[in-house]
């Protein structure tokens, strides 16, 4: 089972929107999706959580968690999502950046935008990793 990780500072917004995408397209016999942030918040952003609804995902019952060593060490890859340098390094993990901004104060409609920017990234990467589940 392949772990990929999609982290932001404060795991309340776009690392849980990926992860959320990742998991609900990824087959999952073969992969999974963890998010988590370098600074994590109390909540899900309440807007993120609103948008993510409309495409009939929940996120009223998740929370936001620690991107510790430990957590990334048997990833297969790392996404950052505006961590920058207090993302940690593990040796021999891949790490790509997905530069988006921060849906804190964002208004519904940009959410939505940035929604569906991280939806289709996850496909493609889901595409490029053999990955997605059969329809």
């Amino acid at each position: 089972m392949k772990t990929y990780i999609f982290a932001c500072i404060h795991n309340a917004g776009r690392s849980q929107i990926a992860a959320a995408f990742f998991n609900q397209f990824a087959d999952p016999t073969q992969a999974r999706a963890i998010s988590a942030g370098t600074n994590p918040g109390p909540h899900i952003h309440p807007i993120v959580v609103e948008a993510m609804r409309e495409v009939g995902i929940d996120l009223s019952t998740a929370h936001p968690q620690f991107l510790t060593d430990d957590l990334a060490r048997n990833a297969t890859l790392l996404i950052t999502m505006g961590c920058g340098e207090a993302c940690p390094y593990i040796p021999n993990l891949r790490r790509e950046d997905w530069p988006l901004p921060d849906p804190k104060n964002l208004s519904l409609d940009e959410v939505r935008i940035l929604r569906d920017e991280i939806r289709a990234r996850v496909q493609a990467l889901l595409a490029s990793e053999n990955l997605t589940a059969a329809l």
